[in-house]
């Protein structure tokens, strides 16, 4: 199974076909060479290994990540 989290493009690099993206405060640069339609900053997108697979709702990606952190949440709560 496959979990994508929602990224935030914070940097575009066209001369690379590449954007930098932000993961729950985590940065990477991932590849847009599988997408056809131009990103921009601020956009929300889903990765897989390393490439952006599509663009996503803002509205959806914020609903879906502040899930994650409610998630990451109740873990750390939790006692192992």
């Amino acid at each position: 199974m496959c979990l994508s989290i929602p990224s935030k493009v914070v940097a575009l690099h066209p001369d690379e076909q590449a954007v930098t993206v932000e993961t729950m405060g985590v940065k990477r640069k991932v590849s847009s060479h599988l997408l056809s339609d131009p990103l921009e900053l601020d956009d929300y997108v889903l990765i897989h290994i390393g490439f952006v697979m599509n663009k996503i709702d803002k509205a959806d990606a914020e609903q879906s990540l502040a899930l994650y952190q409610e998630i990451v949440k109740k873990m750390d709560e939790q006692e192992y």
